[in-house]
């Protein structure tokens, strides 16, 4: 089978001696350097002290723009000193693209710091060097006090008249007091129409005190302002959420913007290698994210919604497992059609074609399963035949009670789409022995990460968590690494670069695995870093709490 040489790229100019006189390599790495001290050491350490609103989390955005460029320039000496090996690449747009959503999101820090030194200069405040850093840069003071100040007026207490009613409707309703109209007798009658009297004057003097306070009465007042929270308190929420999410987009799109880099600098998607280059990127890039997202659950990330294998601290959370099935199902849904994607209309469905979309399809229904298995609603009503043959009153409270089990989520479907994926792609028929090794590694592999995981849930199921603390199973640990090896290895197995791997003599599946391998390690290494360096902020930040050991 016959493949096309390997073009001349910007690597074969720097590293083989294609281009004497215009090899600038030096270049090209500061700006590797710089824009992964950007996007993978300043950025998330940026985040993390932006979580528990850390004062000096400006410093940190400083030094993520001064990475960003000087990551920039070199880049720029490098194209202008080296030919152009690559006809229309993207790679730079996408940058500047990247860095506009910076600019945007870092347009509130910017607004939020004008305010405070405007603030700073407009108050009675002596101005001292100290004072302007704490005050307006760091803005370390506190602002409750201020609004308290402001709303201090607006509440007062509620008259005698109200907490009596309060006091009498509490009672009657915990049953302490009987209804005095329940008593018979002359007695019970006068005690009775004293009781209406003396309420009907109570009703009368609450109706006189609200009508002299007006509609602009301290209590009016604080309706209004509840009536104001309410209202803006989910906008806000909406706002907070997208900033955050946004914000760790940033990560990814750094990630992306490696990958685009990458095949640029190699010269490879080219000609009829792009969409299978692009399937092989797109997808490894999943399952390697999915892995290092696993391996922060297990260190802890994301406990206070429950998806560190932990009890959930508010129960209304969504599950992990949702989350997982919910991506699942969008990738099928899309990459049914996506398959065809290079196919002339009126093309036969070639085999490999079959396999992809019968994988796609099983990604879809399957995510649609797992989704539905975690809805509560869903639940409840595959409990509810449990009671449609039997009356309540003759059955025991404790044989309704929810079982421990119910406290945790055991949803096999995320792990099973992927196990059938590795083991229905470890034995994919490719060209050369040494392309089906490579699919067979990274197969297994993702095998792997599903049986841990199940054993993840059968250990748990033995024992489901009682703490919301982390409970780190170790499958954990050795499926997330396994996953996130398998997706790498899944972009190692492009076609372009396991030819070029060949014609150099590098056709070693052992060099492939340990240099995936070395990369996971080096990867899961700063996953531990950015996320306990987050509970290192918040545990100087927040009173140390003292665990009772279970032993």
């Amino acid at each position: 089978m016959y493949h096309d040489p390997t073009p001349e790229s910007y690597y074969t100019i720097d590293f083989d001696g294609a281009g004497e006189g215009v090899r600038h390599p030096g270049l090209m790495m500061a700006h590797i350097i710089f824009m992964s001290l950007a996007f993978f050491f300043a950025l998330p350490i940026g985040i993390a002290m932006r979580s528990v609103k850390h004062a000096a989390r400006g410093f940190a955005v400083f030094a993520f723009y001064a990475f960003f460029a000087l990551g920039c320039a070199s880049s720029g000496l490098y194209r202008k000193f080296t030919p152009n090996m690559y006809e229309g690449n993207v790679h730079s747009m996408q940058g500047y693209i990247v860095l506009l959503l910076a600019l945007s999101l870092s347009a509130i820090d910017i607004l939020t710091l004008m305010r405070r030194i405007i603030a700073f200069w407009r108050s009675a405040k002596k101005f001292t060097i100290n004072k302007f850093w704490e005050s307006a840069i760091l803005g370390k003071e506190s602002e409750g006090g201020r609004d308290g100040a402001e709303y201090a007026g607006l509440v007062s207490d509620e008259p005698e008249e109200f907490e009596d009613a309060k006091v009498m409707s509490q009672v009657r309703q915990s049953g302490d007091l009987a209804p005095i109209e329940e008593y018979s007798g002359d007695t019970a009658q006068w005690a009775n129409d004293v009781h209406r009297h003396h309420r009907h004057d109570r009703h009368q003097s609450i109706a006189s005190e609200r009508t002299v306070f007006g509609t602009a009465s301290p209590m009016r007042s604080r309706d209004t302002i509840h009536d104001l929270k309410s209202k803006v308190e989910p906008v806000s929420h909406i706002g907070k959420v997208s900033f955050a999410m946004l914000e760790r987009f940033l990560v990814f799109a750094g990630f992306s913007q490696i990958l685009l880099g990458i095949v640029i600098y190699t010269g490879g998607c080219r000609a009829q290698y792009v969409t299978g280059c692009l399937a092989h990127l797109i997808k490894g890039a999943i399952f390697w994210s999915y892995g290092l997202f696993s391996f922060a659950r297990f260190l802890g990330a994301f406990a206070e919604i429950g998806w560190a294998w932990n009890r959930t601290p508010n129960g209304n959370a969504v599950s992990g497992e949702f989350t997982e099935s919910l991506v699942i199902f969008v990738y099928g849904a899309t990459n049914m059609w996506m398959e065809r994607f290079g196919a002339k209309p009126g093309d036969p469905f070639t085999t490999k074609q079959i396999q992809h979309i019968g994988i796609a399809v099983m990604f879809c229904f399957a995510g649609l399963i797992g989704m539905g298995i975690e809805s509560k609603k869903v639940r409840n009503w595959l409990a509810a035949s449990t009671f449609a043959s039997v009356r309540m009153d003759h059955v025991a409270r404790e044989a309704v009670e929810e079982p421990a089990s119910y406290s945790a989520s055991f949803n096999p479907f995320p792990a099973l789409v992927i196990g059938v994926t590795g083991a229905a792609m470890a034995a994919h028929t490719q060209t050369y022995l040494f392309q089906v090794q490579i699919h067979a590694l990274w197969g297994n592999l993702l095998v792997a990460f599903a049986v841990l995981r199940c054993f993840t849930y059968f250990f748990l199921w033995l024992g489901p968590p009682k703490s919301i603390l982390p409970s780190r199973p170790p499958t954990e640990a050795l499926g997330s690494f396994f996953l996130a090896c398998g997706g790498l290895v899944f972009m190692f197995s492009t076609e372009e670069v396991t030819i070029a791997a060949m014609r150099r003599g590098r056709d070693d599946v052992m060099m492939f695995l340990n240099v995936a391998v070395a990369s996971t390690c080096f990867a899961f290494c700063w996953t531990l870093l950015i996320v306990g360096f987050k509970g290192w902020l918040k545990s100087r930040l927040r009173p140390v709490i003292s665990y009772s050991s279970s032993a």
